[in-house]
């Protein structure tokens, strides 16, 4: 019985993470699509440019 128990929870586990897996590349995936779009829409002038190193930077930062 104890052994069935600890089966289940395993299994459990690895859907739980394999879950979480999907959600984290989904999010990824979002969040690389709106640093695109965002540097598409920048205007021209002396302000704040969204250049690769704070891109990176930002990518570095994400939870």
């Amino acid at each position: 019985m104890d052994n069935k128990l600890k089966r289940r929870s395993l299994l459990g586990g690895l859907g739980i993470a394999a879950a979480a897996l999907v959600v984290a590349k989904a999010t990824t995936a979002t969040q690389k699509q709106n640093l695109d779009v965002t540097a598409s829409a920048e205007p021209d002038g002396d302000g704040y440019r969204l250049t690769e190193h704070i891109k990176k930077y930002y990518r570095t930062t994400t939870i």
